[in-house]
């Protein structure tokens, strides 16, 4: 079906849409703000959906509206249809899903980016025509090709490395590194090949080149990925949304639709420097995490064995007597607080705190958690005030003033061997100062555990020290009633 130029209504309306895009953005950068960035995705996409809609039919040279025909309308009720079933899926899932799967639900949300890139870029490959990317007559056009080899690569990626970080996140596939052999000399391998195939596309559009194309990024995507262990996935989530970022404008491409284009953009260049934070708070290598496999040389997912020495084991009652006692006490929430889904009970174990005139604040780390943001989700869900919470380096200061610092679920964001061990895996890492504090209280299930990172922490044997040694939740519970009588 032959297409004629966009009227220019339809172009203000996409542009429209990617000013609220940006809107978006900036209003997802700040928990308080994040309800109207959300309300602006969303009218942003309405926009560009319903532009798209109706600018799919013939648009008569001198008119500014489409004149549908009867398959044009049936086609409508086709893809209305589609649009209604997914609908209808999303609102289920999202008003199912516990706040701690969160960071599995993006993986899966992902995956079907990177799916429906790929769908896309195969239906422009099997009719061209219909997408206007021909060059002459059974010819896709050599700049389309590149668009169309280029988005289903970086689509086939995003998809079956989502696909690994679901099981990851989920527990269906063992977080700890599954290291193959020469698996840097593979991957960098795979993705000369897959490039080379790209460039030689342009040349011949043979089903063969665009197969095996596909085929090795669907590859590429699980050796990329599988090496890299469960703890690690806070930049996994971001590295995958830049990738699902990529894709889409590269379909925009392909489509020839601007707002795709706008879109992706800001997706994949936001993700890209989400990733880049994500990896200077982790003390890694960017450009190691683009190839996979980062964090495993040295110990990073590694299970290490704990050092037998002196530590001081703590009841709830204990911890509510100190708790009550103090001025100002900090809490730092970590992926085992989500684990044991204990944020409403910490938040309970707070408002009697403060109702006691204790000053209580939040402190989270970047990578606190299996996503960016994770924590403060998850903080936000229990209701706890925006004000209370604070980052890493606005906070750190504190902990010389703070008579209680309240680990929940945390390890190595706390371990002073990033800041002395030059051996340590994790050396290098920004983590919070909480040996500064008066007291520490260490909530954890056992002594067993020494974090992702192998390394013991020796925050657990200091003097000021308190372990509470149990489910964090119940432990959580336990100190609540402490308080409450």
């Amino acid at each position: 079906m032959e297409r004629h130029g966009l009227p220019d209504w339809a172009l203000i309306a996409y542009l429209v849409s990617g000013v609220l895009f940006i809107l978006a953005l900036r209003g997802l950068s700040s928990p308080t703000t994040s309800r109207r960035g959300n309300r602006f995705g969303m009218a942003g996409m309405a926009i560009a959906v319903l532009v798209t809609l109706f600018t799919q039919a013939p648009i008569p040279p001198g008119h500014w509206w489409p004149r549908p025909t009867a398959d044009d309308l049936v086609t409508l009720v086709k893809i209305l249809g589609a649009i209604g079933l997914g609908a209808v899926i999303g609102l289920t899932t999202a008003r199912r899903i516990q706040m701690t799967a969160m960071p599995q639900l993006v993986a899966a949300f992902h995956s079907l980016v990177g799916l429906a890139a790929v769908l896309v870029g195969i239906a422009a490959y099997l009719d061209p025509g219909a997408f206007g990317i021909l060059d002459a007559p059974g010819f896709i056009d050599p700049l389309s090709r590149v668009e169309l080899g280029l988005g289903v690569a970086i689509g086939a990626i995003t998809f079956s490395g989502s696909v690994i970080a679901f099981a990851k996140l989920n527990g269906n596939m063992s977080g700890a590194p599954i290291l193959l052999p020469a698996r840097h000399v593979i991957n960098l391998g795979t993705v000369a090949v897959i490039l080379g195939l790209t460039g030689y596309f342009t040349q011949d559009q043979a089903p063969w080149v665009f197969v095996t194309i596909t085929a090795l990024s669907f590859l590429i995507g699980f050796l990329l990925i599988i090496p890299i262990g469960g703890a690690d996935m806070p930049v996994v989530v971001s590295m995958l949304n830049s990738y699902s970022g990529w894709a889409a404008a590269a379909m925009g491409f392909t489509l020839h639709n601007t707002a795709m284009i706008i879109t992706g953009a800001l997706v994949g260049s936001s993700g890209a420097i989400l990733s880049y934070i994500m990896c200077k708070a982790m003390n890694r290598s960017f450009v190691s995490v683009i190839a996979g496999g980062f964090g495993t040389e040295n110990g990073g997912g590694a299970k290490g064995e704990r050092i037998d020495r002196p530590w001081k084991r703590g009841s709830a009652e204990d911890a509510a007597f100190l708790l009550r006692e103090a001025e100002q006490v900090v809490i730092i929430p970590g992926y085992g607080m989500a684990v044991a889904q204990a944020q409403h009970v910490l938040r309970e174990m707070a408002d009697l705190l403060k109702a006691e005139g204790v000053r209580v604040k939040y402190a989270i780390h970047p990578v606190a958690g299996r996503m960016p943001g994770h924590m403060n989700v998850l903080l936000a869900e229990a209701n706890v005030p925006y004000d209370e919470v604070f980052e890493l380096e606005d906070i750190q200061g504190e902990f010389a003033q703070t008579d209680v610092a309240f680990i929940i679920g945390a390890n190595d964001v706390v371990n002073p061997a990033a800041k002395t061990d030059k051996s340590s895996p994790i050396y290098g890492m920004p983590v919070f100062d909480v040996e500064k504090a008066k007291t520490v209280m260490f909530i954890k299930r056992s002594m067993s555990g020494v974090g992702y990172a192998g390394v013991d922490n020796e925050v657990f044997y200091m003097d000021q020290t308190m372990m509470l040694l149990a489910d964090a939740k119940k432990m959580v519970e336990d100190i609540v009633k402490s308080l409450q009588h």
